[in-house]
């Protein structure tokens, strides 16, 4: 249950930033989709001794089927939790403004190309399994 508090409070704070963040200038009824879908949205890139620069790029958004059910034997509770996630991305690098002497001013983010619903890895989304 936590898991799923986690990503939604996640997919919240991105929606008001991206662009269509109104549910009823999207073509889609976000408040009622369940799926994963690629969705532009705007993040401030930051980084110490440089100006923060303002990106819009695409990320993964969407509800995933999840559900859990008591079971007789260890560890009494099966579960199938499946969270939205980069299936394929493209690294984009940009060069942030007025860095300091030294620091080095480029910044890369991943840009997602497709996603899909699929089980949290630890190498590319931040999953908690507590």
């Amino acid at each position: 249950m936590k898991l799923q508090c986690v990503i939604l409070a996640t997919l919240l704070l991105l929606l008001p930033a991206g662009r269509g963040g109104n549910p009823e200038s999207s073509a889609i009824d976000l408040r009622t989709f369940i799926g994963c879908a690629v969705r532009e949205f705007t993040f401030l890139a930051k980084k110490p001794g440089c100006k923060a620069l303002r990106i819009t790029t695409d990320a993964c958004w969407g509800r995933c089927e999840t559900w859990e059910r008591p079971i007789l034997e260890p560890p009494y509770i099966e579960s199938y939790h499946r969270v939205c996630t980069y299936n394929e991305t493209k690294l984009v690098t940009v060069m942030l403004p007025k860095c300091a002497p030294g620091v080095d001013p480029f910044y890369t983010y991943p840009m997602a190309i497709r996603c899909d619903c699929d089980i949290c890895s630890t190498a590319t989304t931040e999953c908690e399994t507590a």
